[in-house]
C-alpha cells in the first residue's frame, strides 16, 4: 500500500501540468488595451470635437488665401494680396512689433515677479499668508473692464497714456494673481532638503535657489510664461484703452480698425487673423509637451 501510495505520489510529481488559459490581454479587435472601451467611442467624439475646432479656421484660412470676390469652397487659385494689404497698407507691420513688445515684456515681468512672490509664499511663514492666499484667489473674480477706469486715471497721472508701458504694466498686474499661486504650488514640490543641503555646503539661499531649485521649475515657469504672452498677445481692452495713436496700437485693436460702420473687407480682416494667429500657434506647438508638465506638476502637492 504504502509503495503504492509512493507511486502515485511521484507520477503527480512529474506530471505536466495542465495548460493555462492565456491572460486576457486587453487587445481585442475595436477595443481599447486599457479598459476594454470600443475605440470608436473614444475617437468618434473626438473627431467630432476635432471637426468643431478646426472648421473656423479653414473659414479663415479660406477667406484668406481665396481671391476677393470668389465663392469656392476651395482656396484656388491660392493669392497673397490680403496678406499683402492688411501688412503695408493697414500697417500690420507696426501692430505685430507692438504686440511682440508687449508680450515679451509682460511675459518678463509676470514670470519675475511671481517667481519671487511664489518662493515667498512656498517657503516662508507669515501672519497674513492665508488672507494674502485669499486675496489673490479672490482678484481672480474681478473683471479687467472695472480694472479700466482706476488705471486710466493712475496712467494719465504719470504721463503714461499712449504708451507700451502702461499696456505692459496693466497686463502683468491682470496676470500676476494667477501666476503667483500656480509657482507656489510648483516650488512646493521642490524639497525643502535639496536647498537645506545646498546651505551645509556654503551656498547662500539666493544661490541655491539658482542652482537647485530654479532648474527644477522649467516647465512650471514655460507654462505660466506663455499663458502670460498669449493672453498679452490677445488682449483687447487695455490696447484700446491706453493706445490713442495708430503706430502704438497691437494686434487686436488693428483687427478692430478692419471693420467698417457699413462694410468689412472680410479678405484683410481673415488675412490679419492668420497673421495674429502664427504666433500662438508656433509658441503652443513648441511648448506643449513643458505645459502638459508644468501644469502636472502640482498635481500631488501643493
Amino acid at each position: 500500500m504504502t509503495a503504492v501510495t509512493a507511486e502515485q505520489g511521484h507520477r503527480a510529481q512529474t506530471a505536466p501540468a495542465a495548460p493555462v488559459p492565456p491572460a486576457a490581454s486587453g487587445k481585442r479587435r475595436g477595443r481599447s488595451v486599457d479598459d476594454g472601451v470600443p475605440r470608436w467611442q473614444i475617437y468618434a467624439p473626438l473627431g467630432l470635437y476635432l471637426l468643431f475646432t478646426l472648421i473656423p479656421f479653414y473659414w479663415m484660412l479660406l477667406f484668406a488665401l481665396r481671391p476677393a470676390g470668389s465663392t469656392s469652397l476651395v482656396p484656388w487659385p491660392v493669392t497673397g494680396e490680403h496678406f499683402a494689404k492688411v501688412w503695408n497698407e493697414r500697417a500690420f507691420g507696426t501692430f505685430f512689433q507692438n504686440s511682440m513688445i508687449v508680450g515679451v515684456a509682460s511675459l518678463l515681468m509676470t514670470t519675475v515677479v511671481a517667481l519671487a512672490g511664489g518662493y515667498a509664499l512656498a517657503r516662508f511663514d507669515f501672519r497674513i499668508k492665508k488672507g494674502f492666499m485669499l486675496a489673490l484667489l479672490a482678484s481672480q473674480f474681478i473683471p479687467g473692464a472695472l480694472m479700466l477706469v482706476p488705471l486710466f486715471e493712475i496712467f494719465k497721472n504719470l504721463q503714461m497714456i499712449n504708451s507700451l508701458g502702461s499696456v505692459i504694466i496693466a497686463e502683468t498686474v491682470f496676470q500676476l494673481p494667477l501666476s503667483i499661486i500656480l509657482i507656489s504650488g510648483f516650488i512646493k514640490n521642490v524639497p525643502v532638503s535639496l536647498e537645506e543641503q545646498a546651505w551645509v555646503d556654503g551656498c547662500g539661499r539666493l544661490r541655491a535657489f539658482g542652482a537647485v531649485v530654479l532648474p527644477l521649475l522649467r516647465p512650471g515657469l514655460i507654462a505660466v510664461g506663455s499663458f502670460a504672452f498669449v493672453h498679452s498677445w490677445n488682449h483687447f481692452l487695455f490696447a484700446l484703452m491706453f493706445l490713442s495713436s495708430q503706430d502704438m496700437q497691437t494686434i487686436p485693436v488693428g483687427l478692430n480698425t478692419l471693420i467698417g460702420a457699413d462694410s468689412v473687407d472680410l479678405g484683410a480682416l481673415a488675412a490679419g487673423g492668420v497673421i495674429a494667429a502664427v504666433p500662438v500657434v508656433i509658441v503652443f506647438a513648441f511648448i506643449q509637451k513643458w505645459l502638459i508638465t508644468g501644469f502636472s506638476a502640482g498635481a500631488v502637492k501643493g
